[in-house]
């Protein structure tokens, strides 16, 4: 495989999409970590779809990926308002 034909497929594989909110690091590192959840949430819904997993298993999955996302909107310091 060429280095253009994987770049083109992790590009098709994970998708990234461009930030229009306030540009801060912190931001900006959520932003992809937002991303990667929505992913991850993509393929567990996916594979329970499918059977590969139980609705049980599943839902434990996205339980942990958003526990996960939580933790590192406390770390990065962002808040609600």
């Amino acid at each position: 495989m060429t280095e253009s034909n994987r770049i083109n497929k992790d590009k098709f594989t994970y998708p990234r999409s461009r930030y229009y909110g306030q540009v801060k690091p912190e931001n900006l590192v959520f932003n992809a970590n937002l991303q990667e959840f929505s992913h991850k949430v993509g393929y567990i819904s996916s594979l329970e779809t499918n059977g590969k997993l139980s609705p049980e298993e599943a839902y434990e999955q996205i339980k942990t990926v958003w526990k996960q996302l939580k933790k590192s909107k406390k770390e990065l310091g962002i808040t609600s308002k």
